[in-house]
């Protein structure tokens, strides 16, 4: 069995200023110590991102972009290209679900942005998941099935080795509504069995995906230890360096015990 490497992925949102940032980046170094089983994330605002690659330990953090236009180069007022990143950050967010339900990202926008990540050489975290509703009609499995179709449909199996999933229900964000390990157990079971579909059972195994929403360090334990979980995509409590760093070393805990 394929044993994969857990990512903790910290995305601030619209939060910090750049001297806020540098400075929380700062506390941040002195309480997350450096583990080869856990790679850490974090997502600054775009801001922030160039300042924070001259501060930022390599070996400690990688660093994430929060969004990305899907043309390199072009007439797109205020927008930042894959390609401008390139070289800042090892990681880019595509198709959160803020991004797809306040700024209507479709599934056509999304997947070119995998496809400008990858051509940049910046590894996708690809967002995938249902809202209130779309659970309570039972909808879970088929848009698990819509927006993993739709975002890697011009993924070869070669790419495939560089993107990570990231199941994060939309009725579980920034909402108290925690998703029971249950729920995250089911979801995660159908994105293996769909990338099964699609690539094989080497793929399936191979591909790292991630839980996102709601999680603090008191629940951070029960959604790692779900079957097929590598990581978690934090979002409010990676904005204090505690809960974040309380966050990353229970994951390395559980790399240990494996």
């Amino acid at each position: 069995m394929t044993r994969r490497k857990k990512i903790i992925a910290g995305n601030w949102k619209m939060n910090f200023n750049i001297q806020e940032a540098s400075i929380f980046l700062h506390n941040l170094e002195k309480e997350v110590a450096v583990h080869r089983d856990v790679e850490v994330v974090l997502a600054p605002t775009m801001l922030a991102l160039q300042p924070l690659s001259l501060q930022v330990n390599r070996r400690q953090f990688k660093l994430a972009a929060q969004n990305f236009h899907f043309q390199d180069y072009g007439a797109f007022t205020g927008e930042v290209s894959a390609t401008q990143l390139r070289g800042l950050v090892e990681y880019g967010i595509v198709g959160h679900s803020e991004r797809r339900h306040i700024f209507r990202e479709t599934d056509k926008m999304i997947r070119s942005k995998v496809q400008a990540a990858i051509r940049n050489r910046i590894r996708p975290i690809l967002c995938i998941g249902e809202t209130a509703q779309q659970k309570s009609e039972g909808e879970t499995a088929d848009v698990i099935h819509d927006q993993l179709v739709g975002g890697l449909a011009n993924v070869t199996s070669d790419e495939l080795k560089d993107i990570v999933i990231a199941y994060e229900p939309v009725w579980a964000i920034g909402t108290g509504n925690n998703a029971l390990p249950s729920d995250v157990k089911h979801a995660i079971k159908a994105i293996r069995s769909q990338i099964r579909h699609l690539y094989g059972a080497a793929a399936a195994e191979e591909i790292q995906v991630l839980y996102g929403g709601s999680v603090k360090p008191d629940s951070a334990t029960a959604y790692l230890q779900v079957e097929g979980v590598d990581g978690l995509l934090v979002g409010g409590a990676s904005l204090s360096v505690h809960d974040f760093a309380a966050i990353a070393a229970k994951a390395h805990g559980l790399s240990e015990d494996e």
